[in-house]
């Protein structure tokens, strides 16, 4: 299949796939004779795999190495599970860093509710913060 039908079979633009292309992540399609790419099937799955990849915080680069290991014909599971629990790590790490933010917000927020906005003046540019 050409760019453009397997561009809207994923759900994506040709300019991603021909950037996947360029980064290893899709390998280079056979072409044919008038130099159009012909990708198999088999990209699709490909280019599934990447989206869930991405949708779980991974890095282009390690979806990449994923592939590399599947490409060399071993089981990247291992691997995955090792990414997948450094994720879980930062993603706790991103919500207290949140739930702090929250709390300030919040304070700031309570502070203005006291504050009339009469309080502001040239000075102090805003008493709410």
């Amino acid at each position: 299949m050409r760019i453009g039908e397997l561009a809207e079979k994923a759900r994506t633009r040709p300019s991603t796939l021909r950037y996947y292309e360029e980064r290893g992540l899709l390998q280079p399609p056979e072409r044919t004779t008038a130099g159009y790419r012909n990708y198999g099937d088999e990209t699709v799955q490909r280019l599934e795999f990447i989206g869930r990849a991405r949708a779980a915080g991974l890095t282009l680069a390690q979806a990449a190495a994923i592939l590399d290991v599947r490409d060399a014909g071993g089981s990247p599971c291992g691997h995955v599970r090792d990414l997948l629990d450094r994720r879980l790590v930062e993603i706790d790490e991103q919500l207290a860093k949140l739930s702090l933010l929250r709390a300030s917000v919040a304070e700031l927020r309570g502070h203005a509710a006291q504050t009339p906005p009469e309080a502001c003046t040239p000075e102090t540019i805003c008493e709410y913060l």
